[in-house]
């Protein structure tokens, strides 16, 4: 059975991603050892679905508003890209822990073919970006093709 979600989940994709944000973490403890950790780049969390022949994709944009965020479709690909801004460094704040990342990201993800450009709807609400390709969602069985026999039998 083909997927409507092919393309979607590219493993190798996802590995590359979480491959440099480890080795990333990892020069940049080494690179600020005793100095103050720097803002390192980080990726949103997706979730891709099927909701009533739709596609749904949801991405957690924490701290952001709609303008740092762009949405572009190109060659049936699309693409959600930003920039998340770290706060202004405090004036004699020395810090303990600081996990939340900050800087560029960008997610792309191959659409279904066929799928009507003018059907793709984006809306931003409580840190969370919706993004419903309609008529996308839809799960199309495979054809089977019938074997013959040899000619003339």
């Amino acid at each position: 059975m083909l997927s409507p979600f092919r393309g979607f989940l590219d493993v190798r994709s996802e590995m590359d991603r979480m491959f440099d944000e480890l080795l990333r973490d990892t020069f940049r403890l080494w690179r600020d050892e005793g100095r103050a950790p720097r803002a390192v780049g980080w990726s949103p969390a997706v979730d891709v679905y099927s909701k009533d022949g739709d596609l749904v994709i949801k991405a957690e944009l924490p701290g952001m508003k709609a303008e740092d965020v762009d949405i572009t479709l190109q060659e049936g690909v699309l693409t959600i890209s930003g920039e998340r801004k770290a706060e202004e460094e405090r004036e004699g704040a020395g810090y303990f822990v600081r996990e939340r990342r900050y800087g560029s990201f960008r997610r792309s993800m191959r659409l279904p073919e066929g799928v009507d450009e003018s059907k793709i709807h984006a809306r931003f609400e409580d840190g969370v970006l919706e993004v419903v390709v309609e008529g996308a969602g839809a799960v199309t069985e495979p054809r089977r093709i019938q074997i013959e026999g040899p000619k003339g039998s």
